[in-house]
């Protein structure tokens, strides 16, 4: 009975002093992830040359709103995803987190004619690629060439093949209110508002700012240096 009872007292100290600041710690983090900041790994090509497979993202959270930790519920909007802004979302086709471009906001028309947006009945502009635009050698760019895009002031990366693709060509869509047009950067491997159209704007988890850390996944996963701490653009 004597022992009984000091295990019961030790088991409860344990529980009140440790455990539960355990968990308390535990909860805050997650919260933390959940509404203010996360991270993102990156499995696919999709929007390379921007970001590769073995990176891991940087997504700010609080970009365009504050929303109840663990839900897509906002309490308070304070900006919008602009033209050329890289967001993290929910796949309306089956609720996946993506990483994508958006290249139409509400009211927009957007359309693409032989890989060349037209965004409100304007070409978009498309340079020579602008040096040190991309952190470290580009991966899997053969048969394709790579350019800036500029959507409005600002001007980007993209991956565009030669030859027939996926969807090089489409007629203009109207991006409904509250809902926005992404696209991958690697137009020839991504799955996105070609397919499943417009997101809405409760789908967008936050806005994508830098790489925090990557490694190759073609060479035993050896850190790419040069790619940590990369910012977005």
């Amino acid at each position: 009975g004597v022992m009984s009872d000091t295990v019961k007292r030790t088991l409860k100290r344990w529980w009140t002093e440790w455990l539960r600041s355990v968990l308390l710690i535990v909860l805050v983090i997650t919260s933390f992830r959940s509404a203010i900041a996360d991270w993102n790994d990156v499995p696919s090509g999709s929007m390379k040359p921007t970001i590769f497979e073995g990176d891991r993202i940087v997504v700010n959270k609080l970009a365009y709103d504050l929303k109840i930790p663990f839900t897509t519920r906002r309490i308070l909007a304070w900006d919008d995803p602009r033209r050329g802004d890289i967001i993290v979302l929910y796949s309306p086709a089956d609720g996946k987190r993506l990483v994508k471009r958006v290249i139409g906001i509400p009211g927009d028309t957007v359309a693409m004619i032989e890989d060349r947006l037209v965004v409100n009945g304007e070409p978009v502009s498309y340079q020579p690629l602008t040096p040190g635009m991309i952190s470290g050698q580009t991966p899997g760019s053969k048969g394709h060439f790579i350019a800036t895009e500029r959507l409005g002031d600002k001007p980007h990366a993209v991956m565009i093949p030669h030859g027939t693709h996926c969807r090089p060509t489409f007629a203009p869509v109207e991006v409904p209110g509250g809902s926005y047009f992404v696209m991958g950067d690697n137009r020839d491997q991504s799955f996105d508002s070609r397919y499943f159209g417009p997101v809405s704007r409760n789908q967008i988890v936050g806005r994508a700012t830098a790489v925090a850390a990557s490694v190759d996944p073609e060479r035993n996963y050896l850190p790419r240096w040069e790619r940590f701490l990369h910012r977005l653009r």
